[in-house]
């Protein structure tokens, strides 16, 4: 019980010193991960199952791939071509790129999905003379959403079909509509929120629209041998994680051998790409997870849990407690753990109820709850480490004041639809 109080205490206090905003989100992560070392709650043995190095070379692979990239000019082409499709148009961009954002995350890791995207994002932003601040939220709510889509689309769904049994049609057909009806409803709210910010006069948008289309793309192109080189790893990265499953390999493994492959082929500079790897992101997430680490090693997840889910008699009401548990803990806590601890609870009911549409309930609630603040979920993060670097800052409680309404109604919303599809 004493290391369970010490484990919560950690806990909010790194949290409290992320939310505050004074010292950087990544110390502040080192600073609960180095009381819980030093105090020995989580033994040095098990502190490696709790470094999800799975999340950590992933990203690390992908930002290796990405920056190397970048120097080809591939996301200035891709942004002009974008550009001009919308015509000058902001409120259509903020929807392309949502649509686009939702479908990469439901068939790719979101992660993977955001980083790819969003230095598109920006430089479209600053070629309209665009405020990115709605665009880059639209894009982390975007990747949430679609991520719920599909079996691969999210680690909790993984994790849910393999102890379920489920299959990748099943989370299509169940998870796909409730992410279509969800999307429509989050870009209507982001349309209500930010509509008057994203208007322009209709001579502007022709003025901008001219500018555009002036501008030539292959212009932006700096390296040509490195623009296709860029293309073809990054096709065949995407490639390789549909696959990754009938090739044995893990996303992080696949990101990896996709870094080695453009490092060893386009000879950039290796100490110019590695300088630029969001670094400080990584560190973040490193002692972020030793933290939530101290959580589930002490019980403390597991024991919130029970609690939850263990006074329930029946279908109906498990399902409401598993979607709105999951979610607003997903909002703090990683999804992973969480995860992890529901799954063993959600069998346990199976002696007394059908926890079927329990499975669907728990995906439903790791995969949006991660809407709720700016660490909810790895794409957060990664978006939020890009524009800092970039000199665009968006505070915790400016994102969590936005972030808590959208999680409400669209969790809201899915379990509604859940609800018509298995209680009624």
């Amino acid at each position: 019980m004493y290391w369970e109080i010490v484990a919560v205490f950690v806990f909010l206090f790194t949290y409290i010193l992320i939310v505050d905003e004074r010292i950087h989100r990544a110390v502040a992560a080192m600073i609960g991960a180095a009381i819980i070392v030093f105090l020995g709650i989580v033994p040095w043995e098990h502190l490696l199952e709790y470094l999800d190095f799975g999340t950590i070379f992933l990203l690390m692979g992908m930002m290796i791939i990405v920056n190397t990239a970048r120097n080809s000019g591939l996301f200035e082409y891709i942004a002009i071509r974008t550009a001009k499709v919308a015509k000058g148009n902001p409120i259509r961009v903020l929807i392309l790129f949502s649509i686009v954002t939702a479908i990469a995350s439901a068939f790719l890791d979101n992660v993977t999905t955001v980083l790819l995207l969003t230095p598109m994002l920006l430089t479209i932003a600053k070629l309209m003379k665009l405020n990115p601040i709605p665009y880059l939220i639209a894009e982390i709510f975007a990747s949430n959403v679609g991520g719920m889509a599909t079996l691969i689309g999210d680690p909790p769904n993984i994790m849910i079909a393999s102890a379920a049994g489920l299959t990748f049609n099943e989370f299509l057909m169940i998870m796909g509509p409730i992410v279509l009806v969800d999307m429509v409803i989050m870009i209507v709210m982001l349309y209500l929120i930010y509509g008057r910010s994203l208007k322009v006069e209709k001579h502007e948008q022709e003025v901008i629209a001219r500018a555009l289309d002036s501008l030539d793309e292959k212009a932006a192109i700096q390296d040509l041998a490195l623009f296709k080189k860029s293309i073809i790893t990054i096709l065949l990265v995407i490639v390789m994680f549909f696959f990754h499953g009938v090739l044995g390999l893990e996303p992080a493994e696949v990101a990896l051998i996709g870094a080695a492959i453009i490092l060893f082929w386009s000879r950039e500079s290796p100490e110019m790409i590695l300088e630029k790897i969001e670094w400080p992101a990584l560190f973040f997430f490193g002692g972020l997870f030793i933290v939530v680490g101290a959580l589930v090693e002490t019980g403390v997840i597991a024991d919130i849990a029970t609690m939850m889910v263990g006074h329930v008699n029946s279908t109906g009401e498990a399902m409401i407690l598993v979607v709105w548990f999951s979610a607003i803990a997903s909002a703090i806590v990683d999804n992973i753990p969480l995860t992890a601890a529901m799954i063993p609870l959600i069998k346990d009911l199976g002696a007394t109820m059908d926890i079927y549409p329990l499975w669907w309930a728990l995906s439903l609630g790791a995969c949006l709850g991660g809407n709720g603040t700016a660490i909810g979920a790895s794409a957060n993060v990664v978006v939020l480490g890009i524009s800092e670097r970039e000199g665009i800052h968006i505070t915790f409680m400016d994102f969590l004041k936005l972030g808590m309404f959208v999680l409400a109604v669209t969790v809201a919303v899915g379990l509604g639809i859940l609800w018509l599809m298995f209680i009624i």
